[in-house]
Protein backbone atom coordinates (compact mmCIF):
# COMPACT_ATOMS: atom_id res chain seq x y z
CA UNK A 1 0.00 0.00 0.00
CA UNK A 2 2.46 2.40 0.86
CA UNK A 3 4.64 1.96 -2.39
CA UNK A 4 1.33 2.69 -4.05
CA UNK A 5 1.02 5.69 -2.24
CA UNK A 6 4.77 6.99 -3.14
CA UNK A 7 4.47 5.57 -6.65
CA UNK A 8 0.99 8.29 -6.93
CA UNK A 9 3.04 10.96 -4.87
CA UNK A 10 6.10 10.27 -7.18
CA UNK A 11 3.74 10.71 -10.56
CA UNK A 12 2.22 13.90 -9.05
CA UNK A 13 5.78 15.29 -8.64
CA UNK A 14 6.66 14.40 -11.95
CA UNK A 15 3.43 15.82 -13.71
CA UNK A 16 3.58 18.95 -11.81
CA UNK A 17 7.82 19.45 -12.50
CA UNK A 18 6.81 18.54 -16.01
CA UNK A 19 4.09 21.16 -16.37
CA UNK A 20 6.38 23.54 -14.76
CA UNK A 21 9.42 23.04 -17.33
CA UNK A 22 6.74 23.27 -20.39
CA UNK A 23 5.54 26.91 -18.94
CA UNK A 24 9.08 27.86 -18.72
CA UNK A 25 9.94 27.13 -22.64
CA UNK A 26 5.90 27.62 -24.00
CA UNK A 27 6.12 28.99 -26.96
CA UNK A 28 8.05 26.62 -28.62
CA UNK A 29 6.15 26.47 -32.08
CA UNK A 30 3.63 28.74 -33.47
CA UNK A 31 0.06 29.43 -31.71
CA UNK A 32 -2.85 29.65 -33.30
CA UNK A 33 -5.42 32.83 -31.79
CA UNK A 34 -8.83 31.66 -32.98
CA UNK A 35 -11.28 34.48 -34.22
CA UNK A 36 -15.35 33.37 -34.09
CA UNK A 37 -15.99 35.60 -36.45
CA UNK A 38 -15.68 37.14 -39.65
CA UNK A 39 -12.27 39.24 -40.42
CA UNK A 40 -12.40 43.07 -39.93
CA UNK A 41 -14.64 43.29 -36.77
CA UNK A 42 -13.75 44.44 -33.17
CA UNK A 43 -12.78 40.30 -32.15
CA UNK A 44 -10.66 40.58 -34.98
CA UNK A 45 -9.27 43.77 -34.71
CA UNK A 46 -8.00 42.74 -30.99
CA UNK A 47 -6.55 39.62 -32.02
CA UNK A 48 -4.50 40.80 -34.95
CA UNK A 49 -3.18 43.27 -32.06
CA UNK A 50 -2.75 40.91 -29.38
CA UNK A 51 -1.12 38.30 -31.96
CA UNK A 52 1.41 40.60 -33.11
CA UNK A 53 2.58 41.98 -29.71
CA UNK A 54 2.49 38.21 -28.09
CA UNK A 55 4.57 37.13 -31.09
CA UNK A 56 6.89 39.45 -30.89
CA UNK A 57 7.59 39.43 -27.06
CA UNK A 58 7.97 35.23 -27.63
CA UNK A 59 9.30 35.29 -30.69
CA UNK A 60 6.83 33.18 -32.30
CA UNK A 61 4.16 33.37 -34.81
CA UNK A 62 0.78 34.13 -33.72
CA UNK A 63 -1.24 33.03 -36.81
CA UNK A 64 -4.79 34.47 -36.66
CA UNK A 65 -7.62 31.91 -37.95
CA UNK A 66 -10.96 33.55 -38.25
CA UNK A 67 -13.54 30.31 -37.80
CA UNK A 68 -17.08 32.83 -38.32
CA UNK A 69 -20.70 31.59 -38.09
CA UNK A 70 -23.16 30.33 -35.42
CA UNK A 71 -23.12 33.21 -33.43
CA UNK A 72 -19.28 32.83 -32.78
CA UNK A 73 -20.05 29.59 -31.32
CA UNK A 74 -18.16 27.33 -34.15
CA UNK A 75 -14.62 28.72 -33.27
CA UNK A 76 -15.52 28.43 -29.55
CA UNK A 77 -16.49 24.77 -30.26
CA UNK A 78 -12.91 24.34 -32.23
CA UNK A 79 -10.57 26.16 -29.27
CA UNK A 80 -12.84 23.80 -26.47
CA UNK A 81 -12.04 21.08 -28.51
CA UNK A 82 -8.33 21.65 -28.65
CA UNK A 83 -5.42 19.97 -26.91
CA UNK A 84 -5.30 21.57 -23.86
CA UNK A 85 -1.59 22.58 -24.36
CA UNK A 86 -1.20 26.59 -24.86
CA UNK A 87 -1.07 26.55 -28.72
CA UNK A 88 -4.73 26.90 -29.49
CA UNK A 89 -6.30 30.23 -28.39
CA UNK A 90 -9.95 31.72 -28.68
CA UNK A 91 -10.20 35.46 -28.57
CA UNK A 92 -13.65 35.30 -26.45
CA UNK A 93 -16.03 37.69 -26.44
CA UNK A 94 -19.65 38.52 -24.34
CA UNK A 95 -21.57 36.68 -27.11
CA UNK A 96 -20.03 33.22 -25.25
CA UNK A 97 -22.01 34.11 -21.77
CA UNK A 98 -25.12 34.68 -24.22
CA UNK A 99 -24.53 31.83 -26.07
CA UNK A 100 -25.18 29.16 -23.14
CA UNK A 101 -28.82 30.05 -22.80
CA UNK A 102 -29.80 30.67 -26.78
CA UNK A 103 -28.21 27.72 -27.97
CA UNK A 104 -29.76 24.68 -26.66
CA UNK A 105 -27.44 22.18 -28.14
CA UNK A 106 -23.91 23.82 -28.00
CA UNK A 107 -21.25 20.99 -28.16
CA UNK A 108 -19.40 22.97 -25.59
CA UNK A 109 -19.82 24.66 -21.86
CA UNK A 110 -18.25 27.75 -21.28
CA UNK A 111 -17.38 27.63 -18.18
CA UNK A 112 -16.67 23.51 -17.99
CA UNK A 113 -14.91 23.49 -21.11
CA UNK A 114 -13.16 26.76 -21.44
CA UNK A 115 -10.87 28.51 -19.26
CA UNK A 116 -10.60 32.29 -19.16
CA UNK A 117 -6.71 34.09 -19.24
CA UNK A 118 -7.76 37.43 -19.41
CA UNK A 119 -10.67 40.34 -20.84
CA UNK A 120 -8.22 41.95 -23.10
CA UNK A 121 -10.63 45.09 -23.48
CA UNK A 122 -14.28 46.32 -23.14
CA UNK A 123 -16.08 48.26 -26.18
CA UNK A 124 -19.38 50.03 -26.02
CA UNK A 125 -21.95 49.42 -28.38
CA UNK A 126 -23.49 51.72 -30.47
CA UNK A 127 -26.63 52.28 -32.52
CA UNK A 128 -26.28 53.22 -35.69
CA UNK A 129 -28.28 54.21 -39.01
CA UNK A 130 -26.82 55.23 -42.70
CA UNK A 131 -26.45 59.17 -42.36
CA UNK A 132 -29.66 59.55 -44.92
CA UNK A 133 -31.75 58.26 -42.61
CA UNK A 134 -35.18 60.22 -41.30
CA UNK A 135 -34.30 59.22 -37.56
CA UNK A 136 -31.47 61.55 -35.67
CA UNK A 137 -32.66 60.01 -31.88
CA UNK A 138 -33.39 57.55 -30.25
CA UNK A 139 -36.88 59.17 -29.70
CA UNK A 140 -37.04 59.79 -33.28
CA UNK A 141 -36.25 56.44 -33.73
CA UNK A 142 -38.80 55.07 -31.86
CA UNK A 143 -41.34 56.83 -33.30
CA UNK A 144 -40.72 56.30 -37.20
CA UNK A 145 -40.59 52.60 -35.93
CA UNK A 146 -44.06 52.81 -34.43
CA UNK A 147 -45.22 54.74 -37.42
CA UNK A 148 -43.75 51.52 -39.61
CA UNK A 149 -44.47 48.47 -37.93
CA UNK A 150 -42.58 45.49 -38.71
CA UNK A 151 -41.24 47.55 -41.72
CA UNK A 152 -37.53 48.53 -40.25
CA UNK A 153 -34.75 45.82 -39.74
CA UNK A 154 -31.25 45.92 -37.87
CA UNK A 155 -28.51 43.92 -38.15
CA UNK A 156 -26.20 42.34 -35.80
CA UNK A 157 -23.05 39.91 -35.34
CA UNK A 158 -25.13 36.69 -35.60
CA UNK A 159 -27.89 35.24 -33.71
CA UNK A 160 -27.15 34.95 -30.15
CA UNK A 161 -24.45 37.57 -29.92
CA UNK A 162 -24.67 40.59 -27.60
CA UNK A 163 -25.77 42.93 -30.27
CA UNK A 164 -28.95 40.70 -31.28
CA UNK A 165 -29.56 40.79 -27.64
CA UNK A 166 -29.57 45.07 -27.77
CA UNK A 167 -31.84 44.94 -30.49
CA UNK A 168 -34.35 42.28 -28.56
CA UNK A 169 -33.72 44.99 -25.26
CA UNK A 170 -34.34 47.90 -27.48
CA UNK A 171 -37.59 46.45 -28.74
CA UNK A 172 -39.03 45.50 -25.23
CA UNK A 173 -38.31 48.79 -23.65
CA UNK A 174 -39.34 50.81 -26.36
CA UNK A 175 -42.35 48.55 -27.54
CA UNK A 176 -41.10 49.02 -31.02
CA UNK A 177 -40.84 45.79 -33.67
CA UNK A 178 -37.62 46.16 -35.33
CA UNK A 179 -36.69 42.43 -37.53
CA UNK A 180 -33.30 41.05 -36.90
CA UNK A 181 -31.00 40.25 -39.99
CA UNK A 182 -27.61 38.03 -38.55
CA UNK A 183 -24.95 37.96 -40.23
CA UNK A 184 -21.75 36.16 -39.78
CA UNK A 185 -19.83 39.45 -38.49
CA UNK A 186 -19.52 43.01 -38.16
CA UNK A 187 -17.82 44.12 -41.73
CA UNK A 188 -20.72 42.16 -43.49
CA UNK A 189 -23.30 44.06 -41.71
CA UNK A 190 -21.76 47.69 -41.89
CA UNK A 191 -21.48 46.62 -45.70
CA UNK A 192 -24.99 46.22 -45.95
CA UNK A 193 -26.24 48.90 -43.57
CA UNK A 194 -24.55 51.44 -45.97
CA UNK A 195 -25.69 50.40 -49.05
CA UNK A 196 -28.72 50.53 -46.93
CA UNK A 197 -30.32 47.05 -47.37
CA UNK A 198 -30.94 46.85 -43.49
CA UNK A 199 -31.66 50.38 -41.70
CA UNK A 200 -29.89 49.89 -38.34
CA UNK A 201 -27.15 47.90 -36.27
CA UNK A 202 -25.95 47.76 -33.15
CA UNK A 203 -22.59 47.23 -33.12
CA UNK A 204 -18.85 47.94 -31.14
CA UNK A 205 -17.56 51.69 -31.17
CA UNK A 206 -14.17 49.88 -32.48
CA UNK A 207 -15.96 47.93 -35.94
CA UNK A 208 -18.25 51.37 -37.07
CA UNK A 209 -16.01 54.34 -35.94
CA UNK A 210 -13.97 54.98 -39.02
CA UNK A 211 -17.66 54.68 -40.36
CA UNK A 212 -19.15 57.27 -38.54
CA UNK A 213 -15.85 59.82 -38.70
CA UNK A 214 -15.75 59.29 -42.35
CA UNK A 215 -20.19 60.04 -42.54
CA UNK A 216 -21.20 56.92 -43.92
CA UNK A 217 -22.92 56.33 -40.57
CA UNK A 218 -24.62 58.17 -38.03
CA UNK A 219 -24.65 57.17 -34.19
CA UNK A 220 -28.00 57.43 -32.69
CA UNK A 221 -27.20 56.50 -29.19
CA UNK A 222 -24.82 54.25 -27.10
CA UNK A 223 -25.76 50.99 -25.47
CA UNK A 224 -23.71 51.24 -22.50
CA UNK A 225 -24.72 52.65 -19.91
CA UNK A 226 -21.43 55.24 -19.67
CA UNK A 227 -20.86 57.56 -22.61
CA UNK A 228 -18.15 56.65 -25.08
CA UNK A 229 -14.91 58.25 -25.19
CA UNK A 230 -14.40 57.73 -28.66
CA UNK A 231 -18.03 59.49 -29.27
CA UNK A 232 -18.40 61.59 -26.04
CA UNK A 233 -21.13 63.73 -27.53
CA UNK A 234 -23.47 60.68 -28.04
CA UNK A 235 -25.76 59.82 -25.73
CA UNK A 236 -26.62 56.98 -24.11
CA UNK A 237 -29.74 54.66 -24.37
CA UNK A 238 -30.32 55.35 -20.61
CA UNK A 239 -30.28 59.11 -21.08
CA UNK A 240 -31.98 59.14 -24.18
CA UNK A 241 -34.89 57.81 -21.80
CA UNK A 242 -34.61 53.63 -21.86
CA UNK A 243 -33.37 53.69 -18.30
CA UNK A 244 -31.24 51.31 -17.35
CA UNK A 245 -30.19 50.22 -20.45
CA UNK A 246 -26.58 48.79 -20.21
CA UNK A 247 -25.29 46.45 -22.75
CA UNK A 248 -21.48 46.37 -23.21
CA UNK A 249 -19.18 43.57 -25.07
CA UNK A 250 -15.87 42.46 -23.62
CA UNK A 251 -13.20 40.52 -25.42
CA UNK A 252 -10.62 38.43 -23.55
CA UNK A 253 -8.63 35.48 -24.17
CA UNK A 254 -9.64 32.17 -23.70
CA UNK A 255 -7.35 28.31 -23.85
CA UNK A 256 -8.82 24.59 -23.41
CA UNK A 257 -10.02 23.43 -20.13
CA UNK A 258 -7.01 21.86 -18.49
CA UNK A 259 -4.47 23.63 -19.97
CA UNK A 260 -1.56 23.64 -16.92
CA UNK A 261 -1.62 26.85 -15.04
CA UNK A 262 1.38 27.94 -15.61
CA UNK A 263 0.93 28.07 -19.12
CA UNK A 264 -2.21 29.98 -18.44
CA UNK A 265 -0.65 32.49 -16.27
CA UNK A 266 2.17 32.92 -18.81
CA UNK A 267 -0.02 34.13 -20.95
CA UNK A 268 -1.92 36.08 -18.71
CA UNK A 269 1.46 37.78 -17.37
CA UNK A 270 2.26 38.85 -20.99
CA UNK A 271 -1.45 40.09 -21.86
CA UNK A 272 -1.40 42.37 -19.02
CA UNK A 273 2.30 43.39 -19.63
CA UNK A 274 0.84 44.30 -23.10
CA UNK A 275 -2.21 46.52 -21.58
CA UNK A 276 0.13 48.30 -19.68
CA UNK A 277 2.19 49.76 -22.56
CA UNK A 278 1.32 53.12 -23.32
CA UNK A 279 0.64 52.52 -27.05
CA UNK A 280 -1.08 49.56 -26.90
CA UNK A 281 -3.22 51.92 -24.74
CA UNK A 282 -3.45 54.66 -27.17
CA UNK A 283 -4.47 52.25 -30.00
CA UNK A 284 -6.56 50.55 -28.14
CA UNK A 285 -8.76 54.36 -27.05
CA UNK A 286 -8.51 55.43 -30.55
CA UNK A 287 -10.65 52.50 -31.63
CA UNK A 288 -13.05 52.82 -28.44
CA UNK A 289 -11.46 50.37 -26.21
CA UNK A 290 -11.20 50.37 -23.01
CA UNK A 291 -8.41 47.92 -22.13
CA UNK A 292 -8.35 45.73 -18.61
CA UNK A 293 -6.46 43.10 -18.18
CA UNK A 294 -8.02 41.75 -15.19
CA UNK A 295 -7.30 38.02 -13.49
CA UNK A 296 -8.79 34.28 -15.14
CA UNK A 297 -10.47 34.99 -11.84
CA UNK A 298 -12.25 37.73 -12.24
CA UNK A 299 -12.99 37.20 -15.86
CA UNK A 300 -14.62 33.58 -14.80
CA UNK A 301 -16.51 35.71 -11.86
CA UNK A 302 -17.83 38.16 -15.01
CA UNK A 303 -18.72 35.08 -17.14
CA UNK A 304 -20.64 33.52 -14.21
CA UNK A 305 -22.85 36.51 -14.00
CA UNK A 306 -23.46 36.86 -17.93
CA UNK A 307 -24.45 33.60 -18.12
CA UNK A 308 -27.27 34.19 -15.63
CA UNK A 309 -27.88 37.44 -16.39
CA UNK A 310 -28.21 36.73 -20.28
CA UNK A 311 -29.91 33.69 -19.69
CA UNK A 312 -33.07 35.66 -17.55
CA UNK A 313 -33.41 38.22 -20.73
CA UNK A 314 -33.37 35.18 -23.15
CA UNK A 315 -36.27 33.65 -21.14
CA UNK A 316 -37.95 36.96 -20.72
CA UNK A 317 -37.79 37.81 -24.38
CA UNK A 318 -38.77 34.26 -25.06
CA UNK A 319 -36.36 34.09 -27.83
CA UNK A 320 -33.84 31.34 -29.05
CA UNK A 321 -31.60 29.65 -31.69
CA UNK A 322 -34.00 28.74 -34.83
Amino acid sequence: MKRVIRGALLSLVMGSASFCVAAQSYPTKPIKLVVPSAPGGSTDQLARLMGDRLGAAWGQTVVIENKPGAGLTLGAAYVADAPADGYTVLMGAVHHSIAQSFYKNLSYDVQRDLAPVSIVAIVPNVMITRSDFPANTTAEVIAYSKAHPGALTYGSTGAGTAHHLIGEQFNTMAGTDLMHVPYKGSSPALVDLMGGRIDFMFDTVASCLPHIQSGKLKPIAVATGTRSSALPNVPTMDESGLAGFDIATWFGLMVPAGTPKPIIDKIHAETVRILADPEVKKRLLAMGAEPVGNSPEEMGKRIESEVAKFGELIAKAKITAK
